[in-house]
């Protein structure tokens, strides 16, 4: 409710932006939304990389797109489902956060260990 909200916009531990508290409120009921279906929420968005971890092998970082074909699948589901703040751009993100895209550079010491762990 309402009053929840404001309490939120004064608490200094969180981001106190309305429309991103907003946006928290709506993600969550669109989590509970999917739960309710029988959807699992990691099977969900496994789905969009075919459950493994996507490896690329960039050697500059200027090859590295900032969407791809599966964050904007991903986000369009997720937008679907209710979700907000979540572009392609900011999917695509929390995809190499997570490890569900690898796109450390060749180069990087980190690429052989990520991909060592999908194996």
């Amino acid at each position: 409710d309402e009053a929840r909200v404001e309490e939120l916009l004064t608490d200094p531990g969180i981001i106190r932006n309305r429309l991103k508290v907003r946006s928290i409120i709506k993600n969550a009921r669109g989590f509970l939304k999917l739960r309710e279906q029988g959807i699992g929420f990691s099977d969900f968005l496994w789905s969009f990389v075919g459950g493994e971890p996507i490896q690329n092998r960039w050697p500059s970082i200027d090859q590295v797109p900032v969407t791809t074909p599966e964050s904007e699948a991903m986000s369009a589901a997720l937008k679907r489902a209710g979700f907000t703040f979540v572009g392609p751009t900011i999917v695509y993100a929390f995809m190499q956060a997570t490890g569900m895209v690898n796109d450390h550079l060749l180069h990087c010491p980190q690429h052989e260990a990520c991909q060592s762990l999908s194996n």
